[in-house]
């Protein structure tokens, strides 16, 4: 059975960001790929693409996808996390289930509490210090994507280091295919 990764998604998600884990999942590796939002209303991209969600957050059981994906969103900065994202990821690394945030998306973990005991990073040093309930300032390190295995969080500006993390979370017995991915993209600045 195929692994299947959520990405949650809130309005004007970065599309650089979520594209390489979900064309690299689906096209790559043969994993299924969906996108989820509080309501299945459509999304518009920061590129301005319009995205159709194909579940709507209640109807989905928050653990039962392999992965849920985070992108950045202009918004997560604007106001708190929603109550039911924020619900549903804290179930789900309670449940150990896990999930990754890049970008603004971090906000959303950190204001679960998934930050606070456990090392992280974001857009920069500071970035988190204004997000209610944050608590993980100690654990923040300074790089571009890092993984326990169940948290992923990503800087904006490493959307292939955030595929490749969520990709050995998915298929970590593909390791060279998943290297082979990551070369792809450096070779651009070789």
């Amino acid at each position: 059975m195929s692994k299947t990764i959520v990405a949650m998604m809130i309005d004007q998600p970065a599309d650089w960001e979520y594209g390489p884990i979900l064309a690299a999942a689906r096209a790559f590796f043969g994993l299924q790929t969906a996108i989820a939002a509080i309501e299945a209303t459509p999304l518009t991209s920061m590129g301005g693409v319009t995205l159709q969600p194909q579940h709507r957050l209640s109807e989905l059981d928050p653990l039962a996808a392999d992965l849920w994906v985070l992108p950045g969103s202009p918004l997560w900065e604007q106001a708190p996390a929603p109550a039911p994202i924020l619900a549903a990821i804290k179930a789900r690394v309670a449940a150990g289930r896990p999930v990754a945030g890049i970008c603004g998306a971090t906000r959303a973990l950190a204001q679960a509490g998934l930050l606070d005991d456990r090392a992280h990073t974001s857009n920069e040093p500071g970035y988190l210090d204004d997000v209610p309930g944050y608590g993980g300032k100690a654990s923040y390190r300074d790089g571009s994507c890092i993984s326990d295995g169940l948290v992923v969080s990503a800087s904006g500006s490493a959307p292939i280091s955030f595929a490749q993390a969520c990709l050995r979370i998915l298929v970590p017995e593909q390791e060279d295919a998943i290297r082979q991915y990551r070369a792809m993209f450096a070779r651009e600045f070789a």
